[in-house]
């Protein structure tokens, strides 16, 4: 437990909500409901071992604060519940609730143990990865996905490493939960849609491809998009990222709406699979008062290889 001051505000609560939620206890040592719920809340956080952290703030010691939440929410007495996750509020609730009606609340923003374990084993994988150890962090990976078979991030590592070590079949079993969500025509997901290219790309490959003879066809003609097409799958296939976009643009500049956009949806999908995922960060957000209540939103490093194969699209199309 942690008590709140303007002075550990951003530390203590908004960046630690970063990390982990974080429940705000708003109290008054002359508020009797509060001497019940406190001690509740005290219990929980033990309970639930780690899955939330809990904080407190004396509402008569930080005026400023507890006024600005309270006028955010619109709540008018205490005790005043409100949980913080990913640098921002995001609920509350008011009163010396029944224990179970906590639980009911906390258990609406807080993650399971399934949860925790699977993020456990996805840090582990990738230390294991950045130190080369590629076999150890795909068991660690396979751990992830198998704790928590909603964790995104885990299934796209998971499949990726898998690509990375040509275990094309592997990689088919594991992407095929979430296959459907890349194939949705409404609202895809962006990076498994490119574990699909990625994958297809895979077993074009594995049915068996000729560079050479693919190179001449294109130097015969130019236009011949089909060679190039199939050429640019396999340099995707064989990890050739930058020379795969290279191929396909030249696509695109010939015939932009070739095969409903193929080579140009190919090329999107690739920057996809070359963007590290930043960490989710809160809007900023300020009260009357001018106490931020959101962390400030962090700024995504530039990648200059990106940032180039980007404006070559760009220049491209337009």
């Amino acid at each position: 437990m942690t008590d709140i001051t303007l002075q550990n505000f951003e530390a203590d609560l908004l960046q630690a909500s970063m990390q982990q939620p974080v429940l705000l206890d708003i109290w008054a040592p002359w508020c009797g409901p509060c001497r019940t719920l406190g001690p509740m809340l005290d219990k929980l956080e033990v309970a639930y071992a780690g899955r939330f952290k809990l904080a407190k703030l004396n509402s008569d010691d930080q005026p400023e604060i507890a006024t600005q939440l309270s006028q955010a929410f619109g709540v008018r007495s205490i005790p005043f519940c409100v949980m913080f996750v990913g640098g921002q509020p995001v609920d509350g609730f008011v009163g010396a609730l029944p224990e179970a009606q906590i639980r009911e609340f906390l258990d609406r923003h807080v993650p399971t143990g399934e949860a925790l374990e699977a993020e456990e084993d996805l840090a582990e994988a990738q230390a294991l990865m950045e130190e080369g150890d590629s076999e150890a962090a795909l068991q660690k990976l396979h751990a992830a996905v198998q704790a928590d078979p909603t964790n995104e991030t885990a299934r796209f590592d998971l499949v990726r490493a898998l690509l990375e070590a040509d275990l094309l079949d592997d990689a088919k079993a594991a992407f095929e939960p979430v296959a459907h969500r890349a194939a949705d025509t409404i609202t895809p997901h962006a990076r498994f849609a490119a574990l699909a290219t990625w994958i297809a790309a895979a077993e074009r490959a594995a049915q068996g491809l000729d560079p050479a003879g693919l190179q001449a066809a294109i130097a015969a003609n130019k236009r011949d998009f089909d060679a190039r097409f199939a050429l640019a799958q396999g340099l995707l296939a064989g990890r050739d990222f930058t020379g795969a976009m290279d191929e396909l643009l030249e696509i695109i500049m010939r015939d932009k709406t070739w095969n409903d956009q193929l080579a140009r949806k190919t090329y999107v999908a690739i920057l996809e699979l070359m963007t590290k995922p930043q960490a989710a960060h809160a809007a900023t957000a300020d009260t009357k008062g001018g106490l931020q209540l959101a962390g400030p939103s962090a700024v995504a490093s530039a990648d200059p290889l990106l940032d180039q194969y980007r404006r070559k699209l760009s220049m491209a199309l337009f």
